[in-house]
């Protein structure tokens, strides 16, 4: 039970909402200074999971392009990737229902076929599928946690099969073949790999999400995995990949510059690190001063309109990333109210200037992405 006062002059953490006393600069900033490719957005899923591993070929779709426009037309953003497109039939579907009915507007990842996985041949099965999703209309490929974490040899039983298995490396090279940028995601914070105790900073969220924790039973290691990433990239130097959520390796930026500096073929975005990213303001503008050719703005968010009943979030999301890259603004929530969802601590503004802000927030994607205009962002207008 939540409760303020515990009967003697005790204070729940759950009900703790302090106030900062410190009088500082709080810009509202309503609309990003220059258009936007929001490269890390989910506005399906693949359906059914099974233990965490999509085996069907179906999509839930959760955002419907009217849901989407109005917030994407207010934040300056001109448009969003849905990274989890799915397979099949579903992609087709999910094809239709953003980028082929609003050009521009959405593009459409590809997934890889993990219910297929235990079949023979599946390496040569999965290569012609990438080949058949760009036919199709899917721009890339989006590779959950799903390998590592979830996927096993029987695919949702059995051992975990490992990142740099040889058996996807035809769907690596059809990647790159036909030049589809690979958004690869196989870790999460490093916190998530340790024991759920009063030490570990993100104890709140992984509480309240115990099924988050990689902590035990016969997980890698979050430097295991992150390992055997790096081994597929330098196997694979001709596919280009975008390494999510900082590399999935925010909380070490030095780690993230050595395998930017290491691999030439990656690039990594920002979704869901501002909070690593603005708690450490000195070193993040450092890391995108000398990266800044090829770090993606993104949010992994579903970019709902306000208006809309089932809304996670819209408007207010996009114009916190906003005031993180744009503003020299001290100690301000990352994330929407009430309580940040990853730690107790708030972040510190970038105040990033106009020839960099122009290169994350557009340039970068639209270059790696083949879209027309990607020499600069005033090419595509203001909206």
């Amino acid at each position: 039970m939540s409760s303020a006062n515990t009967g003697n002059g005790g204070l729940f953490l759950t009900d703790f909402r302090p106030t900062s006393m410190l009088h500082v600069r709080d810009t509202h900033v309503t609309r990003a200074r220059f258009p936007v490719i929001d490269f890390h957005t989910h506005l399906s899923w693949s359906a059914p999971s099974v233990n965490g591993v999509a085996v069907g070929e179906a999509v839930n779709v959760v955002a419907k392009p009217e849901d989407l426009l109005p917030v994407m037309d207010r934040q300056n953003i001109r448009m969003v990737v849905n990274v989890t497109g799915g397979v099949g039939k579903g992609l087709s579907e999910t094809v239709r229902t953003f980028s082929a009915s609003h050009p521009g507007r959405f593009l459409v990842f590809t997934e890889p076929w993990w219910g297929r996985f235990s079949e023979p041949n599946y390496g040569q099965f999965q290569a012609e599928q990438i080949a058949l999703a760009k036919r199709q209309g899917a721009r890339g490929l989006k590779v959950l946690k799903t390998l590592g974490l979830y996927l096993r040899e029987s695919v949702t039983s059995g051992p975990l099969i490992k990142v740099d298995d040889r058996r996807f490396d035809p769907m690596w090279e059809a990647c790159g073949s036909l030049g589809m940028p690979v958004a690869i995601h196989v870790s999460d914070p490093e916190a998530f790999f340790l024991p759920i105790d009063r030490f570990n900073e993100r104890y709140e969220e992984l509480h309240n999400h115990p099924d988050w924790s990689f902590y035990g039973r016969d997980f890698p290691s979050n430097a295991g995995l992150l390992e055997a990433r790096d081994r597929v990239f330098a196997r694979h130097p001709r596919t280009q990949f975008v390494a999510l959520h900082v590399g999935n390796n925010a909380e070490d930026l030095a780690g993230v510059s050595e395998c930017l500096d290491r691999f030439p073929n990656i690039h990594v975005d920002i979704a869901a690190r501002i909070g690593e990213l603005g708690r450490q303001p000195r070193a993040t503008r450092k890391f995108f001063d000398k990266y800044q050719d090829r770090i993606l703005f993104g949010t992994d968010a579903t970019p709902y309109d306000t208006a809309c009943p089932q809304q996670t979030y819209g408007d207010e999301l996009y114009e916190i990333y906003a005031r993180f890259l744009e503003t020299e603004d001290e100690y301000f929530d990352y994330a929407p109210a009430p309580v940040p969802p990853q730690g107790r601590w708030r972040i510190y503004g970038l105040g990033l200037p106009d020839a960099i802000l122009r290169k994350v927030y557009y340039e970068n994607a639209a270059r790696l992405l083949g879209l027309e205009g990607s020499g600069g962002s005033e090419a595509i207008g203001s909206g």
